[in-house]
């Protein structure tokens, strides 16, 4: 995988809002169901997440940014930045002409040293009389050290899910079903605040691989509502009443994500009263609990709507004669 900042399109300064805002647009936009005539965005998508993994996680990031691992979270190569003038060439060995200080021969530093063309034998028969000379082990090569361990064994490739959830059930935060790649079916349980786009990791979920399995990562969808509207931690909706309804007042039921309730109509109210139903919205991201154990979620704003009769005619014989005389406007100078 490239570098991971280029993956997602951020900078390197980019804060952890900044790092979930690109990831969840870049999973929305690759995501395998919604790009099935693209063979090469599930592989995006698998970069991506890689990606987000890497850089959500504050140490891996702060080990990345140092150059400890690479883009794959593997040990970066232990002779990095070790070059002409490395940790090898700041030695002052000696004063004098013969020496492998500033004055020596060879000068005090190594400019140009490649480990690769040390004979550590010659080099240890000189210091030992020979003693030293063995035959190298069927594994080591000529030069420094030995050939390079076979790389760690890794984890089989992450398996991405999207899972539809209705708007009544996500406000509540019910648990959902999910079926896997192997066909079994597990419970999955809704994070507070869950919203659209929300993604949620089933660990060793994935493809099997010599590492272990990789993880299952589920993109949530959360499906519109005739009547029901999010905002924040709470639900809006506009509740139609009758003029009778309004006039003297009543009890009516309205519907809420948990079933419908009475709500009381109080004699003389106008239209566009707002009335709250309390816990009755979404779950909150803070992931509170109530007295009894519940989780703790926002209201419901019920806005009342006025609805005239579709016949008139009975309310202006009612109305004859009678005139309104309330200035309502009279608050914008009119």
């Amino acid at each position: 995988m490239r570098d991971p900042y280029s993956t997602l399109g951020i900078a390197r300064t980019a804060s952890e809002a900044d790092i979930k805002s690109a990831y969840r647009k870049l999973a929305k936009e690759l995501h395998p169901d919604r790009n099935k005539d693209n063979p090469n965005a599930s592989e995006k998508f698998s970069d991506a997440t890689r990606a987000y993994d890497l850089l959500s996680d504050k140490a891996k990031r702060a080990q990345f940014d140092r150059g400890e691992i690479d883009a794959e979270g593997n040990p970066a190569n232990p002779f990095a930045g070790m070059g002409a003038r490395g940790s090898y060439g700041r030695g002052n060995y000696g004063a004098g002409p013969g020496a492998g200080g500033p004055g020596g021969p060879n000068g005090g530093d190594f400019g140009g040293f490649n480990p690769d063309d040390v004979d550590l034998g010659d080099l240890f028969e000189g210091l030992f009389g020979g003693r030293a000379r063995q035959q190298p082990p069927p594994n080591a090569r000529r030069g420094f050290g030995r050939q390079a361990p076979p790389p760690p064994p890794r984890r089989g490739a992450d398996i991405q899910y999207r899972l539809a959830v209705p708007f009544v059930e996500a406000a509540a935060g019910r648990d959902q079903r999910i079926t896997l790649a192997d066909g079994k079916a597990i419970s999955l349980k809704l994070p507070a605040g869950v919203e659209d786009g929300t993604m949620m990791r089933l660990k060793d979920k994935g493809h099997p691989g010599t590492g272990g399995p990789g993880d299952g990562i589920v993109m949530v969808e959360v499906g519109a509502h005739p009547f029901f509207s999010r905002e924040g931690d709470n639900i809006r909706m506009d509740l139609p009443i009758t003029l009778d309804e309004a006039v003297r007042g009543a009890k009516v039921k309205c519907p809420t994500v948990d079933g419908p309730v009475m709500l009381t109509i109080r004699p003389g109210t106008s239209g566009g009263t707002v009335l709250r139903l309390a816990g009755k919205g979404w779950t909150k991201k803070t992931g509170g609990k109530t007295a009894d154990g519940k989780p703790e979620r926002g209201d419901q704003l019920v806005t009342l709507e006025i609805q005239l009769p579709a016949d008139l005619a009975a309310l202006e014989e009612r109305l004859d004669g009678w005139v309104d005389t309330a200035r309502p406007r009279e608050k914008f100078g009119l």
